[in-house]
């Protein structure tokens, strides 16, 4: 079954991007091949949903180049297969025999591109990079909100106590009455708090915290 590094891994997003084709047409998929590698693109190339099924995807930017007839399963079948292991990578679909509502499906599924057969080079260059740069920043918000992860699990429970109250807009003292300690106290536990989660503002506190899903409410 395909799957993507391991949840934990951090995202290499300055790494070779790679550009995976599945097309069962050989002639098509030898042409993408040069093609990608004359703009300098790493390829891998398969001839079927279930060769791709059997590999693991690195976590570097990449897309995937997907006919939509394929022996076995689907172009469609296999997108489904994709979402349900919670992989992610931008899809340009590709088919000989294109139609509106083919299309239509194609663009619902979250697809960058619908091309049919035969398309222009330029064309498919332009989705590619198109799906490249949508990937590099979906796996650089990801190894930001790892990193940010990270330094929230290191702090204590009263600081991670004064982040919630804090990104509700609370004041110190407001905060101390809150949680039954001095002001003083409050202030101690916000500045570790603060150089703990390298945050310069309260905005960044704030992106910080609707990152990690802190969305305590202010108190009444």
């Amino acid at each position: 079954m395909i799957e993507a590094a391991s949840k934990g891994s951090q995202p290499t997003t300055g790494l070779e991007p790679v550009v995976y084709v599945i097309d069962d047409d050989a002639g098509v998929r030898q042409a993408l091949g040069r093609l990608f590698r004359s703009v300098d693109l790493r390829v891998e190339l398969f001839t079927s949903a279930n060769e791709l099924m059997q590999s693991k995807l690195p976590l570097v930017p990449s897309c995937l180049v997907l006919d939509v007839r394929l022996p076995g399963l689907s172009g469609f079948e296999l997108h489904a297969e994709l979402t349900k292991a919670d992989i992610h990578i931008p899809i340009i679909f590709v088919t000989a025999h294109g139609d509106i509502p083919m299309s239509v499906r194609a663009m619902k599924a979250g697809a960058i591109d619908f091309l049919t057969k035969p398309f222009r080079d330029q064309d498919m260059l332009d989705a590619v990079a198109t799906a490249i740069a949508r990937d590099r920043g979906r796996l650089e918000a990801e190894s930001w909100k790892l990193d940010v992860q990270n330094l929230f699990d290191g702090l204590t429970s009263r600081q991670r106590e004064v982040m919630a109250l804090v990104t509700t807009g609370l004041l110190n003292k407001q905060i101390a009455a809150e949680m039954g300690l001095r002001e003083i106290t409050v202030k101690i536990h916000r500045g570790h708090m603060m150089k703990k989660m390298r945050a310069r503002s309260l905005a960044d506190l704030i992106t910080m915290a609707q990152a990690l899903g802190i969305n305590r409410q202010k108190p009444s």
